[in-house]
């Protein structure tokens, strides 16, 4: 990591193209140095403050290349935390690029994906999560995912780690303390009181884990499969969904014969609704491939529409509820969506069914509003009793489930009446999985992984 503040680098921070203006930035300690020389106002830029703007020039073998504004960031009040240069040019290609090329000419490194934010990091001006939440925001795609995003760069994941980590430091504590005198047959702690404190702490990271299907939906999108037999009007319903013909529509049974996925907005969160092929036995190798295909989309995904046709007979209805189930599990949600309802003689179906059903008619975009509702609904009762810390990150999950496993092995061993030492054993580790969600503890593979992410500039 000491290269890091070794030297200046410099890269583009806006979007990639043209445009009216673009950010150019340096962070390192010849940042306010490297340009000085190809300013038209030299000495006007030297003695420019701190967070200050000065219109100027910037010059290439004495020729203007283009008018600029420039502004310092000293360290450590910086993003970084180091001596920063911000520069804003005229959004040209060409132009860019020869300000980029003056800044390497001078002695500037191209920066790596991230390494602005990693800076940051390394430089203590924020933890590993919150570096995480730069990312999240430049990607927010909703109020939602931008609301929950900003909340993990003001630091509400961190603050819930240092709570359990300050509990954690005082079980080990008495633990360690029992040790200490273990020859004077001294109890600090009762056994029943830690284990009290350690399923305290389970509960509040299973709260954590169980969060994350409302975070990674929010982030990421909701799966929803869209399921059934043949002809059943499952194209026709994406291209409902989606307000235009994405998905072909035929009257012949197994048109569709691989999956088709768009992404849909529906109350202001993401849905990536799954278009499939039909379910039914096939001697076409083909649309064989395709069913094959639906089943491990339905195994992927956290909602699945069955479609069934509103005339289908009991039997016919149980047959492929039957099959589906065989394919999902308690955490995913089956909703019966009974199409066709145009084509009935009445409307009343008898929804006997143990699970949520609704009526529509695809073609006439009738009862669509109702799966809407559905949908929206599901999302926000995975809110239900999750608390205010939500996590969206996958490595975050991760992490705490090791956690979750160390306790359990401390729980054992306390049951067991197991000595402090190899308890304390367990409860260290799962205190260093901690620190390894803010940064405190880390190594340059998990930080590689997770800055090269990043796009360039940030």
């Amino acid at each position: 990591m000491k290269d890091l503040f070794n030297n200046t680098v410099c890269a583009i921070s806006s979007p990639p193209g043209v445009g009216a203006i673009s950010v150019i930035r340096l962070t390192g300690e010849k940042s306010h140095q490297i340009l000085t020389n190809n300013i038209s106002s030299k000495s006007k830029y030297e003695n420019l403050k701190a967070g200050k703007l000065l219109f100027t020039k910037i010059l290439a073998d004495g020729n203007i290349l283009d008018e600029v504004l420039l502004v310092k960031f000293d360290a450590p009040n910086s993003f970084t935390g180091e001596n920063m240069l911000e520069i804003y040019c005229h959004g040209s290609d060409f132009i860019q690029q020869e300000i980029l090329h003056l800044l390497v000419k001078n002695g500037a490194n191209i920066a790596l994906p991230g390494e602005f934010t990693k800076r940051a990091f390394i430089n203590g001006k924020m933890d590993l999560s919150q570096s995480e939440a730069v990312a999240d925001i430049i990607s927010s795609n909703s109020s939602e995912s931008h609301r929950l995003a900003i909340n993990q760069l003001k630091g509400g994941i961190s603050n819930e780690i240092a709570l359990l980590r300050e509990k954690m430091i005082e079980l080990i504590s008495l633990m360690e303390l029992e040790l200490d005198f273990s020859e004077e047959d001294v109890e600090f702690a009762d056994r029943s009181r830690l284990l009290q404190i350690i399923q305290e702490i389970k509960t509040k990271i299973n709260l954590l884990i169980e969060s994350f299907k409302y975070g990674n939906a929010v982030k990421n999108g909701v799966p929803v499969a869209i399921v059934g037999k043949p002809n059943t009007g499952k194209s026709t319903l994406l291209n409902t969904l989606l307000k235009e013909d994405r998905a072909i529509v035929s009257d012949i049974p197994g048109t569709t014969r691989d999956s088709i996925e768009e992404e849909i907005f529906i109350n202001g969160i993401k849905f990536r609704f799954i278009d499939t092929a039909g379910l039914r036995e096939s001697k076409d190798k083909i649309e064989e491939i395709g069913v094959k295909r639906s089943l491990e989309k339905i195994n992927l995904s956290q909602v699945i529409l069955l479609i069934i046709e509103a005339n289908s007979s009991e039997k016919e209805i149980d047959t492929i509820i039957k099959q589906v189930e065989k394919e999902i599990n308690s955490s995913q949600k089956l909703i019966l969506v009974f199409n066709k309802i145009d084509l009935l003689n009445k409307e009343n179906i008898d929804l006997k069914y143990n699970y949520e059903s609704i009526k529509i008619s695809a073609k006439h975009n009738k009862n669509i509003d109702l799966l809407h509702n559905s949908l929206s609904f599901y999302v926000k009762s995975l809110k239900t009793g999750i608390g205010d810390v939500i996590l969206t990150n996958a490595r975050h999950i991760e992490v705490l489930h090791k956690i979750d496993l160390a306790l359990d092995r401390a729980i054992e061993g306390l049951n067991m009446q197991l000595s402090s030492d190899l308890v304390s054993q367990d409860l260290r580790e799962a205190m260093h999985y901690l620190g390894e969600i803010t940064g405190q503890v880390s190594n340059e593979e998990v930080l590689g992984a997770i800055f090269s992410k990043f796009c360039i500039g940030k």
